[in-house]
């Protein structure tokens, strides 16, 4: 690895304090390109930078990429390591719909949850508190019991460490009493595996795909959807979801058209019959 990349890992994991998750992503990403091109990543040329990455055919994978190599040159010319900045132009992806369900859908799947053990209190619990207040798994799986206070949780572990509050549904504190009253071990983290420790991101995974057959983020995606046919401005939303920008929440403004037209389609006179 050469100096300059990284004095850039130690820039976004002490400075920018990024999630461990995308630090992880950044540095994988980028040494593996250092590694390919066998020469320091700041000394290549936009093309031969170029050459490394675009035989890659998932654009997402590929924009994930570019992304950290945008990062890692915008820092080396804010570090004067290099005298000019590259900037690579990321692919056009087609935007595809998040995937949501209704709250029918997740009563069903709940039904089939045996609450008469605290795994299930669990697994009931955990579902309604994606639900119901959108957090991302790894925000979740990082709760610990003293950021609830009442109708309110704390965020803690949010992506760049940016702290939040967000309210909590009735029916979703209950629920959450209800297990950690029940729960054997007397932990600070909220949510447990059957041995006591933190449940892990494959385990919520198995329990949102055992009952709802999705993966946790679609709750999140639900969540967010329920607010906005609610009648919740998006930046409320934006707030809550805990969004750096607005246009990662515009993937809802969809949604929101969508309840529009159907208001209007509804109560226009002009979409009823003229006597």
């Amino acid at each position: 690895m050469s100096n300059e990349l990284e004095a850039f890992i130690e820039y976004i994991t002490i400075n920018k304090a990024l999630a461990p998750l995308t630090v992880q992503a950044y540095t994988q990403d980028l040494v593996h390109i250092e590694e390919a091109a066998r020469k320091p990543l700041i000394s290549l040329e936009h093309k031969a930078v170029l050459g490394l990455v675009m035989h890659i055919n998932n654009r997402r994978t590929l924009n994930r990429k570019l992304s950290a190599l945008n990062a890692f040159f915008a820092y080396c010319f804010e570090a004067t390591f290099a005298s000019d900045k590259q900037k690579f132009r990321l692919s056009k992806i087609p935007k595809n719909l998040p995937h949501y369900l209704e709250i029918e859908m997740i009563r069903k799947g709940l039904s089939l949850i045996d609450t008469t053990t605290w795994l299930g209190l669990r697994d009931y619990a955990l579902i309604l508190f994606l639900f119901a207040t959108g957090t991302r798994i790894s925000e979740a799986l990082a709760l610990q019991k003293n950021d609830i206070d009442g109708e309110w949780v704390k965020i803690r572990y949010a992506k760049g460490q940016k702290e939040r509050i967000v309210p909590i549904a009735t029916e979703a504190v209950k629920a959450l009493k209800m297990y950690i009253d029940a729960a054997p071990k007397a932990k600070s983290h909220v949510w447990q595996n059957y041995r006591g420790g933190v449940l892990s991101r494959i385990s919520a995974f198995e329990i949102t795909q055992k009952y709802l057959n999705v993966s946790p983020h679609v709750l999140r995606h639900s969540y967010a959807t329920a607010l906005i046919l609610g009648g919740a401005d998006l930046r409320v939303v934006q707030d809550l979801l805990g969004h750096a920008s607005m246009l990662t929440t515009q993937i809802y403004t969809h949604i929101e058209k969508s309840a529009l037209r159907e208001t209007m389609l509804q109560h226009h006179p002009l979409n009823k019959e003229l006597l």
